[in-house]
Parts: structure tokens; sequence; C-alpha cells
């Protein structure tokens, strides 16, 4: 991995490794660090059955910034009591600190999936921001509190096998009716991409959002299958798709559409596709609140 002029090389040949720092020092003149332990804002720590990845520090100056010292912590990213909408309460007479947020927090996403949902639904009161939208960001910055240094655990397996859950928050956005989409996706034992977007069109039932969040996790695992195959690495297919919808794993296992799945067509011929190539194979999973 290389950024500006930082260097960071993995891998389990000792020898290769060596000797393409060496060619590398030639070349470049570079300087050997040893193991890793900061990257790129990433810190790194090693475990005897893995690595732990966080942004402690980040997180902690974060919260330094705000002056968080004498807040309470809480246990959710957001209130589950609370639906933010535009132009609620009073404008905020110095928007630029609330900008800042969500941007900062953005970063964050690199060690933490677990805000995903509550900075992408921060995220749309950038333009005008009110009272209650910037309590709701030092609300995050109050979940955060909890634990700082919490990050990613990559575990040293040998498992090379993908698998991925996809879901739907249908019509979540109250002021739009546009749903989010949400997929995580694992690599052995390792997550290594996850998203919680919102859809750009109005999706009328409940299967039409969770057919377009198949469609989107699919083409994400496509293009991680390509990757790794670019880096020589074999991946065994079908890649298992996990969703708890029953009526659109239904859908994409049928090829033949009707009107009810006209203005869906193309996701699910994009689904079917993948699904009868053997890429990838649909399974139920059980919602669990």
């Amino acid at each position: 991995m290389v950024y500006v002029d930082d260097i960071l090389l993995a891998g389990s040949d000792l020898s290769e490794m060596s000797a393409l720092k060496s060619f590398l020092d030639l070349s470049f003149m570079i300087k050997d660090l040893g193991s890793v332990h900061y990257f790129w804002g990433l810190e790194v720590t090693s475990h005897p059955s893995g690595f732990l990845i966080n942004q402690c520090k980040y997180t902690t100056d974060l919260l330094n910034e705000f002056n968080y010292s004498h807040y309470t912590p809480v246990s959710s990213q957001l209130d589950p009591t609370l639906k933010l909408t535009p132009d609620m309460g009073a404008p905020l007479p110095d928007p630029t600190s609330f900008r800042h947020l969500p941007g900062k927090l953005n970063f964050l996403l690199h060690t933490r999936p677990d805000i995903s949902f509550a900075i992408q639904h921060l995220s749309q009161f950038l333009h005008n921001p009110c009272a209650p939208h910037m309590l709701a960001g030092l609300h995050i910055l109050r979940y955060l509190m909890n634990d700082p240094d919490q990050g990613i655990f990559m575990p040293s397996s040998p498992s090379v096998e993908i698998y991925a859950y996809a879901n739907s928050d249908w019509a979540a956005c109250p002021v739009s009716r546009h749903s989010v989409t949400g997929f995580y996706i694992f690599f052995g034992d390792c997550p290594i991409s996850w998203k919680s977007k919102k859809q750009p069109t109005i999706a009328l039932s409940l299967a039409e959002v969770e057919c377009r969040a198949l469609c989107k996790v699919i083409a994400e695992v496509v293009w991680l299958t390509r990757l790794f195959t670019d880096m020589d690495l074999a991946i065994s297919s079908p890649i298992p798709i996990f969703s708890d919808s029953q009526a659109a794993l239904h859908i994409a296992r049928n090829p033949v559409f009707h009107e009810r799945t006209k203005h869906i067509e193309i996701d699910c011929h994009y689904v079917w596709d993948c699904l009868t190539s053997g890429a990838v194979s649909l399974h139920h999973v059980s919602y669990a609140a």
C-alpha cells in the first residue's frame, strides 16, 4: 500500500519482503521503520491471533476538540426517539463547526462501521443546520466516549471466503421517504467493506428496496472478487449473500418479470445474471431486532 511517500508492506513470506525492501532502498533510498504501528491515521496493534486496527488518537483528539471531558457517554449512536428533519428548531448562527463534524466523523468510518447510519443521516443537513442537528452530532460524540479505542480486529485466519449481508430501511427518511441501503461484507472473519446510503429513488414496496440492496452488495462483491483475482488470490464461488427478505430472494431467483417488478427490472436482471453464472448464492437469514 502506497500513500504519497509512505509505504506499507504486508505478506507471509519474510524473505520476499526483505528482498523487496532492499530493491526499494536501492531505487528510492527508503527508511525501514520496522513493524507497523501507525499508518495514515490508523493505529495497528499486534496480537497473537491477528491485528487490531483502530483510530484511538484521532477519536480522542476529536473529543478534546469539542471539549467533551465533562459529558456523559450514551449507549446509542442517535437518539431513537428523535426524527431529524430540515428546518427543525432554530438555525445555527455559525454552522461552521457542525459542517466540520460529519466530515471528521466520516474519517472514522475506516474502523467504526457502527456509526455509518448515523453519519449518513447527519450529513443530509449540512446546507442549513439547526440546533437539533448539532445536538445529534454531539450525541454521536457522546457515543464514541464509551470506547475511543474500539476498532476492527483482523484475525490471522487462513480462510479466504467472502460472504455478505444486505438489508434496507424502507422509507426511512421522514421528509422524502427515500429508503436506506446497508450492507456488510466479510473476508474470512474480518469485515472489509460496509456502507449505509440513502437510495436515489422512492421505493413503492419493501421488496423493491431489498432488491436494490441486493444489487448494491452484489456489485461490491463482484468488484472485490476481481480485485482479489488481480492479486492472485483465489476466491471460492459462489459467494453467499444473506438477506432477511424472502420476497427479494424469490424475485432474484425468478427470471420471469411481471408488471410489479418492471420498475426494478435492471437491478433484478443484474442479480439474476450473477446468480445464474455462479458468482453468488442467495440465502435467507432471520431478522433479529
